[in-house]
């Protein structure tokens, strides 16, 4: 159901993404279902999806337990309220799936808070309103009044405003935790939760108390790229562009923790980030380094196996490059300032990154393509360059397949295509309802993301 807006871009992006969506090979099918395809990608895009998906840490407890405990926890609900219905993907062994509840008919306050877009998306998502995404709070606000948040959509809003008439979205009732004074405090930054969301217009299940060594928030694709990469115990596996550190975790648990696995980000801070991770979930097979993966491979004659960057090539059995990308896939996402020449700068990069992991592979390795955005150029149209440009690789079957085939518009026969796995929530928008099962929501109302599977020969 659409509560929102299209999402807002710059007029030259939007136009790209409707020249991508209406290319010549898609409209030669049908130029009229393409139409309505792109404008139903502008619209969901602006909207959250209606799951919440949780992978379990199946390496330190059995599914059965952590369902049991989540149940008796009533995961997401207070003590007066029913309790959330959590149900396991039939299809994914470690994945559990939580509805959304929303858009609900939540009345507005008439006292009015209001944060930058990324806070705004973050609340949609189930987060409460933290410090530093607040841009404007009314004059005398003390910590427990109840304020009405909003969504700066253009990022027009100066900081520290009393009110704002700008382009703004509702997101929900909650209640201060702070007085405006420690919130725009020019000394120190304010830091943690400013406003508590109480009634939120999507109200997302809340993990608040939960250990986070039990579950791990994340997108329902994200977690099919690591089933994709099938993994074995005792394999050398490289993560290409690992932050925040998800996809590494995930790798080295479907391994039992039995191997190793190479993590590399170019962001000290990122590093850090994913040590945190694999220390958190007591997963010890994970190496770590600050490095850029553009560079990873070594020119030098190996006199043994490097433990760190760069390496020889041929030094892993799988390779996952989750690239860098536009990210035009993400939700939800309302407003984006972002510049045609920004998005199109990431192509060149991805075919740098993916020309370090060919030579990092194995003969008869296995290597993942990852993205979370919707462009050709940056999904189909790389898998048509690295099968010209690479002989020795092949496309392969994924398992599992859940989303749909790869989109029309690079050249790909349509067998190649059915070997690509593109989630495309628009195909579903407005047929996918709450009356849809659990599992068919989670499936088709996701995030825009692609993945492609080939072997090294």
């Amino acid at each position: 159901m659409s509560v929102f807006p299209k999402i807002s871009l710059k007029p030259e992006v939007t136009g790209y993404l409707r020249n991508v969506f209406l290319n010549k090979e898609v409209t030669a099918v049908g130029p009229q279902e393409a139409e309505s395809r792109f404008q139903k990608l502008l619209t969901c895009l602006s909207h959250p999806p209606s799951t919440t998906c949780v992978r379990a840490s199946t390496h330190l407890s059995q599914m059965r337990d952590l369902l049991l405990f989540l149940k008796q926890q009533k995961c997401g609900s207070s003590a007066e309220e029913p309790s959330v219905q959590i149900a396991p993907h039939p299809r994914i062994a470690d994945v559990l799936l939580l509805p959304v509840d929303g858009p609900r008919a939540v009345e507005r306050l008439s006292s009015e808070l209001v944060v930058d877009a990324q806070c705004g998306s973050a609340v949609l998502r189930g987060a409460h309103v933290f410090a530093p995404g607040i841009v404007a709070s009314p004059k005398y606000m003390k910590a427990g009044d109840m304020v009405a948040v909003f969504s700066d959509l253009e990022g027009r809003c100066t900081r520290g405003a009393t009110r704002f008439q700008g382009s703004k979205v509702f997101v929900g009732n909650g209640v201060a935790e702070m007085d405006r004074s420690a919130i725009f405090a020019t000394e120190t930054p304010a830091r943690g939760v400013g406003v508590r969301m109480v009634d939120p217009l999507y109200k997302s299940p809340s993990f608040d108390g939960l250990l986070p060594s039990m579950v791990f928030l994340q997108n329902l694709p994200s977690v099919v790229v690591g089933h994709v990469l099938a993994p074995q115990p005792g394999e050398r596996i490289l993560d290409m562009c690992a932050a925040p550190g998800g996809k590494t975790c995930h790798i080295a648990a479907l391994m039992g923790d039995k191997g190793e696995v190479v993590a590399l980000d170019r962001i000290r801070n990122k590093i850090d980030r994913i040590r945190q991770n694999a220390q958190t979930l007591s997963l010890q097979s994970i190496k770590a380094f600050c490095f850029n993966s553009t560079r990873a491979v070594s020119d030098d004659e190996p006199t043994q196996e490097a433990e760190g960057p760069p390496f020889p090539p041929e030094s892993f059995d799988r390779v996952l490059l989750d690239a860098p990308c536009s990210g035009l896939g993400q939700r939800p996402n309302m407003a984006s300032t972002w510049s045609l020449k920004e998005i199109c700068s990431y192509p060149p990069l991805q075919r740098k990154l993916f020309q370090a992991a060919v030579r990092l592979l194995k003969k008869g390795g296995v290597l993942v393509y990852s993205t979370c955005t919707v462009t050709l150029s940056e999904n189909e149209e790389q898998v048509a360059w690295a099968l010209s440009t690479f002989p020795c690789l092949s496309l392969q079957p994924q398992e599992p397949h859940i989303g749909s085939e790869g989109m029309l518009g690079a050249g790909l026969s349509p067998e190649q295509l059915r070997l690509l796995q593109r989630f495309s929530p628009e195909l579903s928008w407005e047929q996918t309802d709450a009356t849809a099962s659990l599992t068919r929501r989670a499936d088709t109302d996701t995030i825009g993301f692609f993945i492609a599977k080939f072997l090294k020969t």
